[in-house]
């Protein structure tokens, strides 16, 4: 089997997950708030990460050297995890989408201020290019902005934060050791927020698979996208991942009765092309 089938396999495997995260956030947010929903996701994820690891034998892996670090890039997680789950739940699925597909571009303008990296000409090309296909996604009305749209665009600003910091961490810490403080310290920050006015609602019997779905989704897919990432090059593993957006769209479209806006299609299209120049132009940069 090709490297090629191999990610694309492992790609599947990423949409779906994505996929079923955004169906069943939207199922679970009629009982649950977005700091219920990370709660319970986190929760669900501890208990993964720890029997995995225990199997693995990699929990002796976990150390306490990057607390700090490891605290701020999942706060900054827990923040556009939030955020993402809000949006959902407000606009058009595939809007949430192609918006979140602007966080390399956030990346690309943050990592300079951040980690020191050059901002380069084609880099800001590429953020020119992702702008203008944001605002033809948005379309932005002053008298019409929603706060759907600005949680959408805001999610993918903490993402963007988050894989910059993922990837200070990457240099000194293991998968275990970031995915156990990833789910231990967002249920922390899940309990204090959704418990901080004594009202923490528990999922119903009805609404408990949906969550045990986000949990398990929520890992598969960054575990599947990582795999993909480590046989094949992200030239060739973007385009599989941009097929989400038409997959989201058809998912709506048949569960929520939402409208297959071309203009969505045509932003998101621009903002995938300004992703590929990037990293076309960082595989050409790149010493062989």
């Amino acid at each position: 089997m090709s490297t090629t089938l191999q990610a694309g396999l492992w790609m599947i495997g990423a949409i779906t997950s994505f996929t079923l995260m955004a169906v069943a956030g939207r199922a679970v947010s009629l009982e649950l708030d977005t700091f219920e929903i990370m709660l319970f996701r986190s929760l669900t994820g501890i208990v993964i990460v720890v029997t995995v690891g225990w199997a693995a034998g990699t929990l002796g892996q976990i150390s306490r050297d990057r607390l700090g670090l490891h605290a701020t890039r999942n706060l900054c997680h827990f923040a556009g995890q939030n955020l993402w789950f809000l949006a959902i739940t407000l606009i058009p699925l595939a809007q949430v989408f192609a918006l979140e597909f602007t966080t390399p571009i956030w990346v690309i303008l943050l990592s300079p201020l951040l980690i020191k990296e050059k901002l380069t000409g084609i880099g800001l090309l590429c953020a020119a290019i992702g702008f203008v296909g944001i605002l033809i996604v948005a379309r932005p009305n002053p008298s019409e902005i929603s706060l759907g749209l600005i949680a959408a665009a805001s999610c993918a600003v903490f993402f963007a934060l988050t894989a910059i910091f993922t990837r200070m961490l990457t240099r000194t810490e293991t998968i275990t050791t970031i995915l156990f403080y990833l789910t231990t310290m967002q249920a922390v920050f899940g309990l204090i927020c959704a418990g901080y006015d004594g009202d923490l609602a528990i999922p119903s019997l009805a609404a408990l698979p949906w969550v045990v779905v986000i949990g398990c989704a929520g890992l598969l897919a960054h575990f599947c996208l990582t795999n993909a990432l480590r046989i094949a090059p992200a030239s060739v593993v973007m385009p599989i991942d941009f097929a989400r957006l038409p997959t989201i769209a058809v998912v709506g479209m048949l569960l929520y009765a939402e409208p297959l806006d071309p203009w969505i299609f045509v932003g998101a299209a621009l903002i995938f092309a300004a992703n590929y120049l990037n990293i076309s132009n960082a595989i050409r940069r790149s010493p062989l």
